[in-house]
Order: C-alpha cells, then structure tokens, then sequence
C-alpha cells in the first residue's frame, strides 16, 4: 500500500513537471542501488531500488538534497528546473500531495459506491464505574443525540470526538426515555486496546454502546455521489489530522501517537489476523471484507502522506514552497549556502523524527515481549 501511496505522489509531481517541459533526471521507486533500471527516449532513467520504503522524482538541477545544490545535470531533454520559473515550480511541488488527496478521495468513492454506508442511533448498553461518563451522569439506555452540537450518526462519531478531546470538556446531548439531557463529560486518556488490539494512549470516557438495529438506515451512492462523498470523507481525514497534529505540538496528546511504516505494517498483519481468523464467516466473505479495509488505510494513509510532505521542511514539499515564497518576494533565489544548511538541517530532523517513530513503533508492536517470552 505504501509502494501505491508513494508512486501517485511521485508521479503527481512528475506529470506536473513534465508539463512545464521540466527534464526529469530519473523516477525511482524505493531508495538504494537499482534493481532495475532503464532509460527512456527523453533520456529519463527509471528505477526500482533495493530499499523499499518511499521513492523520488529527481530532476535536472533540482536541489532535494544538500549536495544537490548548484548542480545541473546533462543528459536529459527538457528545462533545468530552476528555468521554468517560481510560480511552475510550485506547482510541482504540491502536485504531488494533490495527487495524494486525489488518489484518497477515489478510494473512499470505491469503497462507498459498492457499500455504502450507514446511520443509527447509538444507544449506551453500559458505564464504567468512576469513569467519566458515570461521573457525568451518562447512564445504561441513553441514546446518543449529539456531542459539541455534532449529530451523532455512527459509533465512530463518538468515537472520535472522545478521542480528539483527552482532557477536554465535551458537551453531550442523551435521548432519555424521550427528554432530551444536557451533560458535560471529560475523556481520559488512559492506556487502552484499540480496535486493533494494539495498546495505545487515547482518550476515553468509558462506555460500551451499540447502534439500534431498527433505527439503522443504508445510503445508497451513486458514481457521482460516491465522489462527492469521497471528497468530504478526504477532508474530515485531513481535518483530523491536522487537528491530531495541533495537539501534540501543542503538548495536549503524547509524541508516541504519531506512527510511521512499522506501525502500518503492524496494523495490517492485526487487520488480517482479526479478519482471516474468523472462521465461522466463508472465504471469500472474509477475504471480500479484507480487501475494503486495506483500501480504506490506504486512503488514510495516501491523506496523512500528502498532509506530511505539505509541512515546511525544507527536504519535504512544503520545504521547497518556503524557497519558492522567498524567491517569489525577493525576487532571486535563496543563497546556495543558505539552502545547503537549510536541507542538511531539515534531513537531520527527518531522520531523527524517522528513528523515534520507528523505535516507538516497534515498542508497539509488543515484539520484544514476544521474544522474550
């Protein structure tokens, strides 16, 4: 899914350089020496690497890299990229996270085009004592109207809002034997399983809840509306992500949140296990269920890659629109210097982001625990 995710990027950038006739120097998939590599008639070389995390689209006298800077090379046809101006370049840059939002968006449009999706009224089937919802005055039989003047529709309505507010208030709504009841309930954030079974920090008030079977309703989509709601699906998940992102800056939610390609991995071999091992269902129901939820990460995870690469370092997409800004209202170029200090900085962070996540990822995947028992 990742090798997926990374070449729609790549290729949006790649496309969009092409279209202002910038020569493209190579387009790799994955990272190290070539396992295979072969040249087009433009002189561009493709490449699978050794590596297979990522991939790039290098062009002529682009500057992705601090020895990249002042260099310019021969070979390909087409622009060097600084001769095709700021404003085209800039397009180029966010193409690639565009292609993301496109790629994720047509995805959700699949998945709900052939499923659809479904409303219900969510009902509290039981309260954890001295949880946050006992102590708020949730009580077993309460339908769920809204929280914070959001409807609630679906268990991850719910769900999510506990999981955005860990030590904020949230305003609740309840349907209570037909009287409507205002409520104010803090989430927790404790160390729990989630739907996964991966034990993670979150935020909780402590309720089992069902959907009301006879108050479930089917949306059906047709292909335009399955866009439509694919687009919006997109943005709620960019929305979520960004907000995620706000509160761990901010300090309101731990670092260990943020997760990278070990915790991908993790996810889906507990995506199988939890799909394939429910023998009671037939084969091919488990393995149609398994395919729409890898397309629905893949979507989650084509917005949180296009969201990544849009933030300002200086090695990312976001990066290099800092440059285009600075020369757009300077007028020159920023100094070869600058940039050269600027990138080997902004990979350095990079890299030291990509170690913790990934050290934290793995302490997840309870993979020592394994071993060592």
């Amino acid at each position: 899914m990742l090798g997926v995710v990374v070449i729609i990027h790549e290729l949006g950038h790649y496309l969009a350089g092409r279209l202002f006739g910038a020569a493209v120097e190579s387009f790799s998939v994955g990272f190290g020496q070539p396992i295979f590599e072969m040249k087009d008639g433009r002189n561009t070389r493709w490449r699978v690497n050794w590596i297979p995390l990522g991939g790039f689209v290098k062009f002529v006298g682009e500057s992705q890299l601090p020895g990249d800077v002042g260099k310019v090379e021969d070979g390909p046809v087409g622009k060097a990229y600084n001769d095709i101006g700021v404003g085209a370049r800039s397009i180029v840059a966010l193409a690639g996270p565009v292609a993301n939002f496109v790629l994720a968006a047509l995805l959700y449009a699949l998945i709900l085009g052939f499923n659809g999706s479904y409303t219900s009224k969510i009902e509290i089937v039981d309260t954890v004592p001295d949880q946050p919802a006992a102590i708020g005055g949730i009580l077993a039989g309460d339908i769920l109207v809204d929280v914070d003047d959001k409807p609630i529709e679906t268990v991850a309505d719910i769900q999510l809002a506990v999981i955005m507010s860990s030590g904020e208030p949230l305003a609740f709504t309840v349907d209570r034997a037909g009287e409507l009841v205002d409520l104010v309930i803090t989430p927790e954030r404790q160390m729990r399983e989630n739907e996964l079974g991966q034990v993670v920090p979150q935020g909780t008030i402590g309720v089992s809840m069902q959907p009301i079977r006879d108050a479930t309703t089917r949306i059906e989509y047709g292909p335009v509306g399955a866009l439509g709601a694919g687009i919006v699906q997109t943005g709620d998940v960019l929305v979520m992500t960004t907000d995620m992102l706000g509160r761990i800056l901010t300090g309101r939610e731990p670092v260990s949140l943020l997760s990278g390609p070990v915790a991908i991995g993790d996810a889906g071999r507990r995506i199988v296990n939890q799909t394939m091992e429910n023998e009671q269902v037939p084969l091919g129901d488990r393995l149609m269920v398994l395919l729409w939820r890898m397309i629905g990460i893949c979507a989650a995870v084509s917005v949180g890659i296009g969201f990544f690469n849009l933030l300002p370092f200086p090695v990312l997409d976001g990066g290099h629109l800092v440059f285009n800004l600075y020369e757009a209202v300077t007028g020159r170029a920023m100094p070869e210097k600058v940039q050269e200090f600027a990138l080997m900085a902004g990979l350095g962070l990079l890299l030291t982001m990509f170690v913790f996540i990934t050290w934290g990822d793995i302490l997840e995947t309870g993979l020592f625990n394994r071993a060592a028992g």
